[in-house]
């Protein structure tokens, strides 16, 4: 069965909601990576911050091998299901064994569960650029049509928007639930258990609801040498890694931060207080069908001591129901009016200043902190289907001045560059709050306290305005996106 090219497809939405599912479980992963591995390493794990750290960016060093070997293996597959779909089956089942490794609690000394982190990260890591290279290319190979790849990115985004509203939301009081605190080794287990089961269940259906349409020029040569050589010299991929590098580095940290932000440095008094208002407080025998539901989920407070797992998990839950709106209704209206780079600009830009709000803002002003991330949540939203969007035009453009096609190799880059931000921004949050006295599970001293509002604010600030600026020298606008794939049109269509 071969890959019939063509120069523009539209893709039915039960195709788009397949694909969309695969970030499902790409994100049920990547997010609990992102928000939770640095806090369960040091509160849950029992091992310092900079050595969880530098856990997360030893890794990296496999990455830079692991990552281009994926890209090379996949645009070198040839099976009747194409190139990428199929490692989207072989790797589901790896996927989620090694999820559950990773957050694991074995009984060993301090040495010994270094080395077992370091071992299980790293495999879920490796298996996580099996997985998530082939998947971002896929989406470059469904269509060559601008506007229905920036509709795949959107559906897309708003499954991977309800994961993270799954992950960041019911992470902590599943946990809780399940352990008895938001601290059990137990608890994490059977969480993890149940994210990387639905996980697979996802995978799998996206393996079989989705199809390749764009092959490479048929007279293209493989060469390794080459693939190296089109990336390097292409000025928007460097944008793009740029890009893609500092804002996973500022996610991570600043993902990672709160979850101290939220146990360490907020008031505890004051967010009872706050989620007493609003219902989610209660006494045992005392609550109603809805307060039982939510109960079920382990989203009722009964001392104002736990508020951590609510609290935090509300944070979240209200970001992503934000984000996911601001996906929907934002990201395909503004794009195509200004086109990608230009959204991108000002939605960092913004993202960027309520971000370091969060450094200024009182630790007892509850109802401050949550418009304060429904802004950022809102500016941050219309970015979040661009990012692969943009990837999938870097490859057409590669392809348009080289006359090679190279997806896997293209994308495996830009996954390295988010795996490498997800390390280093683990590693900065880790190093940050341990160099400024932060201790687990004890009352914080004012100089650890000032270390987690730097990682939550004035830092991951700074490196969200450095992506914004990496996009200046991304130099494919809307007008010229436009005339390259009408030129690649014509070539597909005599190629026939």
């Amino acid at each position: 069965m071969t890959m019939k090219t063509i120069a523009s497809q539209k893709v039915s939405f039960g195709e788009k909601v397949g694909y969309s599912l695969g970030d499902g479980t790409a994100n049920l992963i990547f997010q609990m990576m992102m928000m939770f591995q640095l806090f369960f390493y040091t509160d849950v794990f029992g091992i310092k911050a900079t050595a969880a750290g530098m856990i997360l960016l030893f890794a990296r060093f496999f990455d830079a091998f692991v990552d281009p070997m994926v890209g090379i293996l996949a645009d070198r597959t040839q099976t009747k299901w194409g190139k990428y779909r199929p490692w989207l089956l072989w790797t589901a089942l790896p996927f989620a064994v090694f999820f559950v490794l990773a957050f694991t609690t074995p009984d060993l000394g301090e040495r010994g569960k270094i080395i077992y982190a370091g071992i299980t990260y790293t495999l879920l890591m490796t298996i996580y650029s099996f997985n998530n290279t082939p998947y971002a290319s896929l989406g470059g190979v469904m269509t060559s049509d601008i506007k229905e790849r920036t509709s795949i990115a959107s559906v897309r985004f708003v499954t991977a928007t309800i994961a993270t509203f799954i992950v960041q939301g019911l992470t902590l009081p599943l946990v809780t639930k399940f352990g008895g605190s938001p601290n059990s080794s137990s608890g994490w287990l059977w969480t993890i258990v149940i994210f990387a089961a639905l996980g697979v269940v996802l995978m799998i259906i996206t393996f079989f609801t989705t199809k390749e349409r764009i092959a490479p020029p048929p007279n293209q040569k493989t060469s390794i040498k080459q693939d190296f050589k089109d990336i390097l010299s292409s000025r928007s991929w460097k944008a793009m890694f740029i890009l893609t590098l500092f804002l996973f580095t500022t996610l991570a940290m600043w993902g990672s931060s709160m979850s101290y932000y939220f146990n360490y440095v907020v008031e505890k008094e004051s967010l009872f207080a706050f989620l007493k208002q609003i219902g989610l407080t209660g006494s045992v025998g005392n609550l109603g069908l809805g307060g039982k539901i939510l109960d079920a989920f382990g989203l009722i407070v009964y001392q104002p001591e736990n508020v951590f797992a609510v609290g935090f998990s509300l944070f979240n839950m209200v970001g992503s129901i934000i984000q996911l709106l601001g996906v929907i209704l934002l990201s395909g209206f503004l794009s195509g009016i200004f086109g990608k780079r230009d959204v991108f600009i000002v939605c960092l830009t913004l993202t960027a200043v309520f971000t370091g709000l969060f450094f200024w803002i009182s630790p007892s002003n509850i109802e401050g902190l949550f418009v304060l991330n429904i802004l950022k949540s809102l500016a941050y939203a219309p970015t979040v289907p661009l990012l692969w969007a943009m990837m999938g035009d870097v490859a057409d453009y590669s392809e348009w001045l080289n006359f090679r096609r190279a997806t896997g190799f293209v994308f495996a880059g830009i996954v390295f560059a988010l795996k490498t931000g997800l390390g280093l921004g683990g590693a900065i949050c880790g190093a940050i709050i341990d160099a400024f006295g932060f201790v687990a599970n004890t009352v914080q001293t004012p100089e650890a306290i000032m270390g987690i509002k730097l990682t939550s604010g004035i830092i991951p600030a700074a490196t969200f305005l450095v992506s914004m600026i990496a996009l200046f020298f991304y130099p494919i606008t809307k007008k010229k996106n436009e005339k390259i794939q009408l030129e690649l049109a014509e070539r597909r269509s005599k190629s026939e």
